[in-house]
């Protein structure tokens, strides 16, 4: 098999550890010196276990919130993953208090791997969320 489609399968390996807060593919999936950003913290967080935290983070204020893959495309050493993200906002996110609101939300974002098969680094765009970031309207 060539990185081309090891990484795809790669990738829907990952979805299904993101959906299932996996720690085993998440050891198996992520290198463990790979750093993830999110506006949550001030300072990286490392690894599997670091990136299953910001997932842990998103299921308190959607407890049933799922990604599924609607595209990818990949090369030897990244994917971009276009996903749709689900859920329910029944929980407290990030300061705000649960509405009961349904969510459907398109994400893309870029998956790096090393030589290993490891995702080393995830980037995500960002769209209209930054807009709002840049004219003050939001401060996530």
């Amino acid at each position: 098999m060539d990185k081309i489609e090891r990484n795809k399968q790669l990738m829907k390996k990952f979805e299904t550890m993101i959906n299932t807060n996996n720690k085993e593919l998440a050891k198996e999936l992520v290198a463990s010196d790979a750093p993830f950003y999110t506006p949550a913290s001030s300072e990286p967080l490392y690894g599997g276990e670091g990136y299953l935290s910001i997932v842990d983070m998103m299921r308190k204020g959607f407890p049933d919130i799922q990604w599924n893959i609607k595209d990818m495309v990949a090369d030897a050493d990244k994917v971009a993953v276009y996903w749709n993200m689900t859920g329910t906002h029944s929980g407290e996110f990030m300061g705000f208090k649960p509405t009961g609101k349904k969510i459907s939300v398109s994400v893309m974002n870029f998956y790096y791997f090393n030589e290993d098969g490891k995702v080393t680094n995830d980037v995500a765009a960002e769209g209209m969320i930054g807009i709002f970031r840049g004219i003050g309207s939001i401060n996530l």
